[in-house]
């Protein structure tokens, strides 16, 4: 089977997790995939597959060194992992996904559907890829690729080894989650049942990918107590509380948000705001690279809530400022040798690495607080969760190779 052909199968499943829902996984068409994912790794030879009730699916490819070589020994005991996740973007549809391919793209508009329509003049990341052969979609739902891709690449390179016992390579496990586009996809993930040193997620999105920052990230739920009087007879007396929050928004800074920063710059979002005279709500997200600047975030939104109640009477204003993840350098800087493999994995491939921070989270950020190591490699998906997503043919045959070439230069890790 080709990579392409392994990929498009997957696209067949409607993955689609749910924010709102209360179950694990958040829906249950996610289990009907993992179970095709299972049933697809006892045939294709892997070991040690286990799919837990929560929709976690683990399997083996079992190291095949010869005792003999200079590779032998106890390199085999090292044990890697690859990870993605198999859930798509509540975003976007993900049910009766068609994918087509557009062979040698000649830089040209692609028409997608009657009216929609994929320009390089707005997504001029196509102009990257003239002369590939390129996944697409209908335009009427998502492709997916986010993360079917890293799945099948995962699968592909997996083969491939079973396939090449010429090619050395220690134990590997590999791991497919639900859930990771709600923010949950790690949160159920057995640590110690992957018994991996290290691993990777393969997640990312254009050629050459390699990410081991993100942001460190809090919410912020403001709530605001007014009091409601009669508006004619308010003066001195009425406290509206949707007024006070806009007021509360007004102080945060201006030039401290997405719309106005990038790259390792942090920011404020204001992501919900909902109320009337007596009760009122906004919602942020907080996030920066910078541990002890993201602190400071913290304690601002704190100050800010203080000044209202000084102003307004105490109970005003109430900011409670929750943590969700943190940067994942902090743990990946004492294993730097797994970040220097996947660069000469890439070289090796014919890839030149673009290291750059996450503005965002990732699974791989939480598991490497919870033990596991692990930075995030390049997929090739790109203009992920919505009907412009595209993927190119021969990206994600580099990042296959990119992942065999990690599993070989890992015993010399």
């Amino acid at each position: 089977m080709t990579l392409s052909e392994r990929f498009i199968r997957y696209t067949q499943f409607d993955t689609q997790s749910c924010e709102d829902s209360q179950t694990v996984p958040s829906t249950s068409k996610q289990l009907t995939f993992a179970r095709f994912l299972r049933d697809e790794m006892i045939a294709e030879g892997l070991e040690d597959i286990v799919l837990d009730e929560q929709g976690y699916l683990y399997a083996t490819l079992n190291a095949n060194l010869n005792p003999n070589s200079s590779l032998g020994g106890g390199k085999g005991e090292v044990s890697l992992g690859f990870i993605s996740h198999y859930d798509t973007s509540p975003d976007c549809s993900g049910e009766n996904i068609k994918a087509r391919i557009i062979h040698n793209y000649d830089g040209c508009d692609i028409e997608l559907s009657e009216g929609i329509v994929s320009s390089p003049r707005q997504f001029p990341e196509l102009l990257r890829h003239v002369g590939e052969d390129l996944i697409v979609t209908d335009g009427k739902t998502l492709l997916g690729a986010d993360d079917k891709a890293g799945i099948a690449e995962i699968m592909q390179a997996m083969c491939y080894l079973r396939d090449h016992p010429e090619i050395e390579h220690g134990k590997i496990r590999i791991a497919f989650n639900p859930d990771e586009e709600i923010g949950k996809g790690a949160h159920h993930f057995n640590v110690p049942l992957f018994a991996c040193d290290w691993a990777y997620t393969v997640d990312g999105g254009d050629l050459g990918e390699l990410e081991y920052e993100n942001f460190n990230a809090a919410s912020a739920k403001i709530h605001f107590t007014g009091r409601s009087v009669h508006p004619g007879y308010a003066k001195g007396k009425m406290l509206n509380a949707a007024r006070i929050a806009t007021e509360f928004a007004a102080m945060m800074p201006a030039d401290e948000t997405p719309e106005t920063t990038e790259g390792y710059q942090g920011f404020y979002h204001l992501t919900g705001m909902q109320g009337g005279c007596e009760k009122a709500q906004l919602s942020y997200i907080i996030r920066d690279h910078d541990r002890q600047r993201f602190e400071e975030r913290k304690l601002y939104i704190n100050k800010v809530a203080e000044q209202i109640n000084q102003k307004y009477g105490e109970g005003t204003c109430k900011a409670i400022v929750e943590d969700q993840y943190y940067n994942m350098l902090e743990k990946v800087e004492p294993v730097m040798h797994i970040i220097e493999t996947a660069k000469q994995a890439m070289l090796d491939a014919g890839v030149e690495p673009r290291v750059q921070p996450i503005r965002g989270g990732t699974d791989g950020a939480q598991l490497s607080f919870k033990g596991l190591p692990c930075p995030n490699l390049f997929t090739g998906a790109v203009n992920f969760h919505g009907p412009h997503e595209f993927v190119s043919i021969q990206v994600m045959e580099k990042a296959t190779q990119t992942i065999i070439n990690i599993c070989q230069k890992s015993l010399l890790s």
